[in-house]
């Protein structure tokens, strides 16, 4: 096999392999908080913004 063709496929698995990580990792199960939870944060000191008439 000439010496380009190797770069090559190495070049092209390592983008599948690259490729193929961000996509598992994106659809995998993320772990952590829901779509519906403060994940331990106190609100309880911020004031809401005062609507001017």
């Amino acid at each position: 096999m000439n010496i380009q063709v190797v770069i090559i496929l190495l070049l092209f698995s390592a983008a599948v392999f690259y490729v193929g990580r961000m996509l598992y990792k994106n659809l995998s199960a993320k772990k952590g908080c829901g779509s519906n939870c403060k994940c331990g944060v106190d609100f309880s000191g911020i004031d809401a913004p005062k609507s001017h008439k």
